[in-house]
């Protein structure tokens, strides 16, 4: 069980990010009419919008190629986390960004796009799934860049010794 520590974890973590992205998503849909403006706080806005692109757009009319090509990206990230080391660096940035992924997913497959809502100025307009893909690949720079493994000092990362 200790060996999938991290799996169980990453998975947990995938799940939350994924409700909470479905259910904002579900919340923006019901209550802002679609290119309506809504001041939030400062400079942030929540608009409707669709994106049938890839990341800002791009790619756009994509279709199944982009429904595709997001599967393999996270089938490729699941067998990383499965062959990472236990790292608390490595498990989070997974389930942050297995969980933003497969929100964005499920909207290609279910809706044909990817439904936006939050705007900031010169910023094209994003969600909650793709703050947490953002945040997920930060983490999992800098655990690659600094080799955290959370070993213990003197331990060996290939044999624990």
């Amino acid at each position: 069980m200790k060996g999938y520590r991290h799996l169980i974890l990453a998975g947990l973590l995938a799940f939350g990010v994924l409700l909470l992205d479905q259910a904002s998503k579900e919340l923006v849909t019901d209550r802002i009419m679609k290119g309506e403006l809504v001041d939030v706080l400062g400079p942030l806005q929540f608009t409707l919008t669709h994106n049938d692109g890839i990341a800002f757009g791009l790619a756009g009319g994509g279709g199944v190629f982009v429904i595709l090509l997001a599967a393999l990206a996270l089938v490729a990230l699941g067998a990383f986390i499965a062959s990472a080391p236990e790292s608390n660096l490595t498990w989070v940035a997974g389930g942050l960004i297995l969980g933003g992924a497969a929100g964005n997913l499920i909207d290609r497959i279910r809706l044909g796009h990817v439904t936006d809502f939050i705007l900031l100025p010169s910023w094209p307009a994003f969600n909650l799934a793709d703050c947490a893909i953002t945040v997920g690949v930060i983490l999992l720079a800098i655990s690659l860049l600094t080799g955290n493994t959370n070993q213990k000092p003197g331990e060996s990362v290939v044999d624990g010794r």
